[in-house]
């Protein structure tokens, strides 16, 4: 097995809950050494509940959210209140070269572990501090979880259905979060490999989510046009929709962008009359129609499953897809070839089913290795290799509730 392209690399972590863990849970995909920092004042409430499913856990290492966001990673417990706490964690920050954390603005500071006290300790630290609407502004010290960073960044207002309430966008916005610190970490790792340089690198999630609608952006530069909410519809291409299928909440997505893809698109279902209609002659008049050409495909649609309907129209090379469910997804025959999901033993838990990277790279592949860390599991690595200290003066700082 070839190796991972960011193995040699130490991360310092002191991110929680889903969007910071995500980002580093990717580094350590990737082969970077993770070390997450938690204790028992401040405990990642991933291990305790989930905001999402509402659902309580009995003990630490039991959540399936946690050991999810987490994998591969290594966990220390160390108390931050305590000044002896802030000591340890300067002394692991000099043997690491990425720190990572999301708290809000302000908190890292009052530990004493900011980015400019921490360069002074490592000059070529990498710190990406990951919060609701970054560290400048007027508004830096605004609180945020997942649903506030689509809110503010504006992805809620445009996702929905017409007339509706803008979407709440939950869980899913903090992994786009995770993933752009993870690529903004590697581009800090590139130019430090380039000039010994370490950087700050001060990351908005709710800027996170803005940069993905850029062309609502220009829409409204270029022509004051204030865009909402449209359901599955295109502003241009028609049809454009997903459309129920035979069976029991069973959809097809359809998306055609040309007068050539409509055409074969029409001989694909047997060229029936309607398909010939002057209202659909064209992309201008299929937009202008689109209810009633959403309806009579809605009536091919109906009378095959989602899987008939997606072969019919891929052998024509229309673009359509079934609307899987997790279920599907987990059984689709395609990921299973891919390896997009794969197993692992919790020694709490028992066997996970996990989803790894959508990348697939040929030299250094990024793969799971271990499952997610037990609470406080590598105290006695850290502390003791790592830092080199004794067993005695370790038992004696857990007695003090400093390594707690």
């Amino acid at each position: 097995m070839n190796g991972r392209g960011l193995e040699g690399v130490r991360v310092l972590d002191f991110t929680q809950v889903w969007a910071g863990p995500y980002c580093s849970m990717l580094l350590a995909l990737n082969g970077a050494e993770v070390i997450k920092v938690e204790s028992e004042r401040r405990t990642d409430h991933s291990r305790l509940f989930s905001v999402t499913l509402g659902t309580r856990y009995k003990g630490k290492d039991e959540s399936p959210l946690f050991n999810t966001l987490n994998l591969n990673k290594l966990d220390i417990t160390l108390n931050l209140s305590h000044p002896k706490g802030v000591e340890l964690a300067k002394r692991i920050a000099r043997v690491c070269d990425v720190i990572t954390e999301n708290f809000r603005p302000g908190v890292m500071a009052r530990l004493g572990l900011d980015y400019e006290t921490l360069k002074k300790v490592k000059p070529d630290i990498i710190y990406l501090s990951s919060s609701s609407r970054g560290s400048t502004g007027p508004e830096w010290n605004y609180a945020g979880y997942a649903p506030i960073f689509a809110a503010l960044g504006g992805l809620s207002y445009i996702t929905g259905h017409p007339n509706g309430t803008p979407s709440a966008m939950s869980g899913r916005t903090d992994l786009l979060v995770g993933t752009t610190g993870f690529f903004a970490i590697l581009a800090a790792l590139i130019h430090r490999s380039r000039t010994g340089k370490g950087q700050y690198i001060d990351l908005s999630s709710s800027e996170a989510m803005s940069v993905l609608i850029g062309d609502t952006f220009m829409d409204y530069a270029m022509n004051r046009r204030n865009q909402t909410r449209n359901g599955n519809r295109d502003p241009v291409l028609a049809p454009h929709n997903c459309y129920r299928c035979k069976g029991d909440d069973k959809w097809i997505s359809i998306a055609i962008a040309s007068d050539e893809e409509w055409r074969a698109f029409s001989s694909a279902i047997g060229n029936p009359e309607w398909t010939r209609d002057d209202r659909f002659a064209d992309a201008y008049s299929r937009k202008a129609n689109e209810d009633e050409l959403d309806r009579l495909i809605s009536e091919w649609t109906m009378n095959h499953t989602h899987y008939e309907a997606m072969e019919i129209l891929q052998r024509a090379g229309v673009a359509a897809m079934p609307s899987f469910s997790s279920e599907e997804l987990f059984g689709n025959p395609h990921l299973k070839e891919r390896e997009f999901t794969s197993q692992i033993d919790h020694p709490i838990i028992g066997k996970l089913t996990l989803i790894g990277t959508p990348w697939k790279l040929s030299a250094t592949p990024a793969r799971i290795t271990r499952h997610a860390p037990l609470f406080g599991e590598h105290n006695r690595y850290v502390f003791g290799e790592l830092l080199g200290m004794e067993e005695e003066e370790i038992e004696k700082l857990r007695k003090e509730e400093v390594i707690y």
